[in-house]
């Protein structure tokens, strides 16, 4: 996306409406849509799409794909600073998660932590949250993920992270 978010949802969104794409290729790019829309900052409507998507994943029988969806709608409820919707959501992507891929579990990881450094009540448990996903991170050889990961905890304690990499790529 690069920055470009506008743009980009536009182009997720051609596709999500595009008839020679499978159904679950036009959830996936609805999806997009609002991965893209909460990196810009439109967390409500971003929420929206993703709950049509996450709705779609559902009726297709994907389980994988419901799971991120969950993330990513977690993510979009913390970036509008409803932090009880997304632990709500948080917490369903990571009891269903259908894949143990170093990735994903560093995705996932990073994103309950970024949820819990939030919230002052639940600070200390994200730091430790998303020091496991660091070092999982680190054990693979995921280096754009723990720049993710450590320009989270660097915005967290109010510091510019060292990378250009933001909090906002880790999904």
């Amino acid at each position: 996306m690069s920055g470009r978010l506008e743009i980009a949802a536009q182009q997720y969104e051609s596709l999500a409406v595009d008839d020679r794409l499978s159904r679950r290729d036009r959830a996936r790019a609805r999806l997009w849509v609002g991965t893209a829309l909460s990196k810009d900052g439109n967390h409500s409507y971003a929420s929206r799409v993703m709950l049509a998507a996450t709705r779609e994943f559902e009726d297709l029988a994907e389980p994988e794909d419901w799971s991120v969806a969950h993330q990513k709608l977690a993510l979009a409820h913390r970036g509008a600073g409803d932090l009880t919707s997304a632990l709500h959501f948080i917490s369903i992507a990571r009891s269903t998660a259908a894949t143990d891929a170093p990735m994903q579990r560093v995705r996932l990881e990073t994103a309950h932590g970024h949820i819990l450094l939030s919230d002052p009540a639940t600070r200390d448990d994200g730091l430790h949250v998303l020091n496991k996903a660091a070092q999982l991170a680190g054990q693979f050889g995921l280096s754009h993920q723990l720049a993710s990961i450590e320009g989270i905890k660097a915005m967290s304690e109010g510091l510019r992270p060292s990378t250009t990499v933001t909090r906002e790529k880790i999904a």
